[in-house]
């Protein structure tokens, strides 16, 4: 398992809310690389909840799409947005869950448009909610000048 490293933390006013680790109302996620796909480990707060003790599905549904950004980012080698997302909630996700895990992978590149499958399992190993995702993805070029894309190195520790 290779640890990603997030090269967005340098610019000046970065505070997004799925992978800023210094955004504290956001969800700080990290992530790593292990063979094709990319995993995160993820400890739910409280104050993500919507019915009592449950996981809000909307923030499910961002957790999903934020390793689906990193796939894009990663793998893709270029920077995205979300263009579709079908999610399919399976199973409840508490708050009190010690730690929940998010694996996503490429599963096919159509001209500009990415496609990943995202799943979220308990920390019994539960899948618990699972994504298809699609991202529209922007040149090389855009990536770069528009969008803070940095070159793909910089994701990885030397």
């Amino acid at each position: 398992m290779r640890k990603i490293r997030n090269p967005f933390v340098c610019l000046e006013g970065y505070n997004c809310f799925g992978c800023s680790p210094g955004n504290y109302e956001g969800l700080q996620l990290s992530f790593a690389e292990e063979g094709e796909e990319l995993v995160s480990k993820w400890q739910p707060k409280k104050h993500f909840q919507g019915y009592h003790n449950v996981l809000h599905g909307g923030i499910q549904a961002t957790l999903m799409d934020e390793i689906a950004s990193w796939i894009v980012y990663v793998k893709v080698r270029r920077s995205g947005v979300t263009s579709g997302m079908n999610v399919r909630y399976l199973k409840t996700v508490y708050v009190t869950d010690p730690m929940l895990t998010l694996r996503a992978r490429l599963i096919e590149m159509r001209r500009n448009l990415a496609d990943i499958e995202v799943k979220l399992y308990d920390s019994s190993g539960n899948v618990c909610a699972e994504a298809m995702i699609t991202y529209f993805t922007f040149t090389e070029e855009k990536s770069k000048n528009l969008l803070y894309y940095p070159d793909n190195s910089s994701f990885f520790e030397e």
